[in-house]
């Protein structure tokens, strides 16, 4: 049983408990070597007989959350077993869980309800994406911590389970009442992720109310009947999640996101000005059949207008200098003909016009990715699905900004990576993107999981056995590929020169030089400021200075590491020669 003070496992300085449930404590504890804090979660023994059930679920929770990486969800760190106790070491999660800012506060903001939801939505999609999917089954306020940046964060895997395609219905029935879907309680099939909608479902109303359905009067009523204030588009889409026919529910978290994301559209005062316009839309239709030349004549026309209207959509947007009112119209194109291509070629071009993606283009990017139709696109499974991946996940890597400055290359990096697997994963994907997106990948996948460590030579390394050398080698491959234009050249050559330039050090220790002596990474550097020279790039200037600031460092690294060499050296050299001045004076 562990106490304030404790040193675990040679390490873990336990500092204070931050919570407990039945069979377990959690306490916070101080890696004094890394001075970095982690939580430990202790579940006892204490004579419960059902430890080793408990032990088996935690062990199947550790072997699951091993295999994820989500903003939104914690990383296992450390296990350690022991008499009577295990200890599992993992991310500490800053803030509190949303059941206490509940009886805090009662009823929450609904602004804030739908953006934790959508948080919430979104890593429930992440982890029905798993291969297989993982249903979490117990989304509720306790299980969501809310940090103080205002994100939220899901934990407690303990009834997470795989979906198994063979199963009729569950093996063991868990989830907590008032919060759980009728299938988590058996005899209803098995649970899947319309299931997760329904707790997910079930979280929203009892935050956006503050009335607890596993309380009474054990009835989720909607929303609008304990505020009349709140909005009918989000009653209708709580009300959705909570049908008790599966089938009746949002059948994806992609489906309930894009919802979220358009939950006024789904207001009553919207609806009756939608149905207006649709009514006029259907009267002037009316109008031009009845003037056209019968069926054949109006089927021409319905195609051709069609047609114009996307076009017009497109030609809007690409005209707009509002990036908000040019992506409603992309929108609008997607949502008319959600198989056409087009509009997502034109969102590429859009981005990159001004030669940076932005933060808010970033932010509409994954609006597009989550909404319905954007499935359509995706189940064609074509060469543009493929080549809009690996686009965005290009335009991630090299061109992303926030608030006008470059972000990190770690941000940018967990931004561009999952378009890279994106692609990658199409059978669609031609050959010279394919070797570009997966070299990309690597260096976006390992860059983001910043896991260098000392391997047993003592040298640097990732974690997965990636070198520096391996890192160089990637790095080099990049700037030998062709891009399209001379602003994808002056992108991909400012960010490696910004890459050699902060790790110069390693590369100059780990990259061997040419067999003639000549050093590698300062000929490549060269060839690059030759190749910038050339171009007629607006730009240049800029990527010429990150290319200099990167020979610099490495001439600055190669200095001192001969300098180390040397004083090695002489140090030797002085011991010899003492003790060589010793013998003769002795002789």
């Amino acid at each position: 049983m562990l106490k304030v003070g404790d040193l675990v496992d040679g390490k873990y300085r336990v500092l204070h408990e931050v919570g407990h449930g039945g069979m377990s404590v959690v306490w916070l504890a101080l890696n004094e070597k890394a001075n970095k804090q982690w939580a430990i979660k202790e579940v006892r023994k204490d004579g419960k007989q059902d430890f080793d059930v408990v032990k088996q679920n935690l062990v199947a929770e550790i072997d699951m959350l091993k295999k994820l990486s989500h903003p939104n969800l914690p990383s296992i760190i450390d296990v350690i077993d022991g008499e009577g106790t295990f200890l599992i070491v993992m991310d500490y999660i800053e803030g509190n869980p949303l059941d206490k800012r509940l009886k805090e506060f009662g009823a929450q903001n609904q602004d804030d309800v739908i953006e934790w939801s959508k948080q919430l939505c979104d890593v429930l999609g992440y982890l029905h994406s798993r291969k297989p999917p993982i249903i979490y089954r117990d989304m509720k306020p306790s299980n969501v911590m809310l940090k103080p940046d205002g994100n939220v964060t899901l934990i407690d895997f303990g009834t997470a389970r795989e979906f198994k395609y063979a199963n009729v219905e569950d093996t063991t029935c868990l989830g907590t009442k008032g919060y759980a879907a009728p299938e988590q309680f058996g005899g209803h099939g098995q649970t899947d992720a319309r299931t997760d909608i329904y707790c997910l479902g079930a979280t929203m109303y009892h935050l956006i109310t503050g009335h607890n359905p596993s309380t009474y009067p054990y009835e989720m009523y909607p929303i609008r009947q304990w505020n009349p204030m709140l909005s009918s588009g989000l009653e209708e889409i709580i009300l959705k999640c909570t049908q008790q026919n599966p089938a009746a529910r949002y059948q994806s978290c992609a489906e309930l996101m894009y919802a979220l994301e358009h939950y006024q559209d789904l207001d009553i005062e919207n609806k009756k000005v939608q149905n207006f316009k649709w009514k006029l839309f259907f009267a002037s239709v009316i109008c031009f059949a009845v003037m056209g030349a019968g069926t054949v004549g109006f089927r021409a026309l319905q195609v051709n207008e069609t047609a114009n209207t996307y076009d017009s959509y497109l030609n809007s947007a690409q005209e707009s200098d509002d990036v908000k009112e040019a992506f409603e119209y992309f929108s609008d194109a997607i949502e008319l003909e959600p198989e056409n291509a087009d509009a997502y070629n034109e969102i590429l071009d859009y981005i990159m016009e001004d030669n940076n993606f932005s933060e808010e283009e970033s932010k509409y990017i994954e609006n597009i990715k989550s909404n319905s139709n954007y499935r359509t696109f995706v189940s064609e499974g074509g060469y543009d699905y493929a080549h809009f991946c690996f686009e965005i996940g290009r335009d991630y890597y090299f061109s992303y900004e926030k608030d006008n400055d470059v972000m990190s290359s770690l941000e940018r990096c967990n931004k561009s990576v999952k378009w890279f697997e994106y692609a990658n994963n199409a059978d669609s994907i031609e050959d010279n993107e394919k070797e570009k997106s997966e070299i990309l990948y690597t260096l976006s996948y390992n860059t983001s999981k910043k896991l260098w460590g000392k391997n047993v030579d003592n040298n640097l390394e990732y974690i997965d056995g990636t070198s520096y050398s391996d890192y160089w080698n990637d790095l080099e491959k990049v700037t030998d590929f062709e891009w399209s234009t001379d602003a994808q050249f002056g992108s991909v050559y400012k960010t490696v020169a910004i890459q050699i330039e902060n790790n110069a050090g390693e590369f100059v220790k780990n990259v061997a030089l040419e067999d003639d002596g000549s050093d590698k990474i300062l000929i490549k550097l060269q060839e690059m400021e030759d190749k910038i020279n050339a171009m007629d790039y607006s730009e240049k200037e800029e990527v010429l200075a990150s290319i200099k600031a990167a020979e610099s460092a490495i001439n600055s690294a190669r200095r001192d590491a001969s300098d180390t060499a040397n004083f090695s050296s002489g140090t030797e050299t002085n011991g010899d020669s003492s003790s060589d001045t010793q013998e003769e004076g002795s002789q």
